[in-house]
């Protein structure tokens, strides 16, 4: 006896093989993607860091060098910081308002309403 599917391109075989003439072939599985990591570049010393940008890398050590071969080429930093971007927590633009707004009735956190007292040389 023979096996049950015998015919050429029926079972598993012909889904590996090549694609009929005219179709697309099926795209390769994708390989896991590497993390997003955030750059922060330093220019000087007394600076602070400034966001230079992004990149994928699969660890920190690897995007310490990606960044520094990407973002100071030529000679424009001094400190490197990689975050993963998943660590970072940010406020919702959309809620500025809300978020950044003083409190009403908390006028005296502003220096606006003390005077400067005329014994005083440091202020």
């Amino acid at each position: 006896m023979c096996p049950a599917n015998t015919s050429a391109g029926a079972g598993p075989a012909s889904e590996t093989a090549s694609p009929a003439p005219g179709s697309t072939p099926a795209p390769a599985p994708a390989a896991p993607a590497w993390p997003l990591w955030e750059v922060f570049v330093r220019s000087n010393r007394g600076l602070s860091h400034v966001h230079a940008g992004s990149l994928h890398a699969p660890d920190a050590t690897m995007a310490l060098r990606n960044a520094r071969d990407l973002y100071t080429r030529r000679n424009e930093g001094v400190s490197i910081w990689v975050v993963p971007s998943d660590a970072i927590a940010a406020s919702d633009p959309d809620a500025k308002g809300s978020f950044f707004e003083s409190p009403q009735g908390k006028d005296y956190r502003h220096a606006t309403y003390y005077t400067k007292s005329e014994g005083v040389k440091h202020l």
